[in-house]
């Protein structure tokens, strides 16, 4: 597990092209037959991924977490952007197919993953954020009918919005939020550009009382998305390509414009939950 420590908006405003993708950017998250994960001193939140192919991959705490299993003290959020697989939660297993996910609540021990294809493995993204409460673990599906332990994603959490005129038509959909699954701090959704769109969250915005984190995909191997980041006064830009994350610190707006359409997976943590909770920042105001 690699570990990143914070930063201060006063010293990346002066940080080198290289420094900033160093201490933001995630890459080669997806390898086969690995769990990678990323610790954030940024509000603890996890970055992963899973790609299992040969057989199962179990989770473990590592020695970063000082903790018994992955889930001690923590909740986990994923959803699933490869072929079919199967993520196994204490002895339960769950067949999370493309854009299926899940929410695991805190004190779940056993947690493994599988491909039920290896020629077209599952590639399994996480996030997780520290938890104080064991809430019920969920699979989460954008449709189909809901049952024991089965949510499906309600339709007013499925939110087309934005214009192709100004180039950010989109589709949100909402796979951890209040409301819907429960959680101590993690949210999770995941937006689709339309295609001739390439802008996201423009208008863009803060929310000071959480942070977050994006992972890009969809993208061919040419294509890329330029990522801005940075207090509203102070923008920077990271250049993006196919799975990769960043890492956006509460200070920070995250917006993004790609060379083509795109899509994206967001998760955040922090104090407030409140999907709305945004600190809108009027465009003649960025730098």
């Amino acid at each position: 597990m690699e570990v990143r420590t914070a930063a201060s908006p006063k010293d990346v405003k002066h940080y080198t092209t290289d420094r900033l993708r160093e201490e933001f950017l995630i890459q080669n998250l997806f390898e086969t037959d690995k769990i990678n994960l990323v610790y954030s001193h940024i509000d603890r939140i996890i970055t992963g991924a899973a790609v299992p192919v040969s057989g199962q991959l179990e989770l473990t705490a590592g020695q970063e977490l000082r903790a018994e299993y992955f889930l001690q003290r923590r909740e986990m959020g994923l959803i699933n952007i490869g072929g079919d697989g199967v993520v196994a939660v204490d002895g339960r297993a769950y067949d999370i197919k493309a854009r299926e996910g899940m929410y695991i609540g805190r004190g779940a021990k056993a947690i493994s993953f599988e491909s039920k294809d290896p020629s077209e493995p599952a590639k399994f993204y996480l996030n997780s954020a520290p938890a104080h409460i064991a809430y019920p673990t969920v699979h989460i599906k954008p449709e189909g009918e809901a049952g024991e332990g089965v949510v499906i994603i309600k339709d007013e959490n499925k939110v087309e919005c934005g214009t192709l005129e100004d180039s950010n038509h989109r589709v949100i959909n909402k796979y951890i939020v209040a409301g819907q699954v429960e959680s101590c701090q993690l949210a999770m959704g995941m937006t689709r550009l339309m295609p001739g769109s390439v802008w996201n969250t423009m208008p863009a915005h803060t929310h000071d009382r959480r942070m977050e984190v994006y992972l890009y995909f969809d993208l061919p191997e040419d294509a890329f998305v330029v990522h801005y980041m940075g207090e509203p006064s102070e923008t920077r830009h990271i250049i993006m390509r196919n799975e990769e994350a960043v890492i956006s610190p509460s200070w920070s707006i995250h917006s993004g414009c790609g060379s083509r359409a795109y899509t994206f997976i967001w998760g955040m943590c922090g104090e407030n939950q409140d999907y709305g909770d945004m600190d809108n920042i009027d465009n003649r105001t960025l730098r």
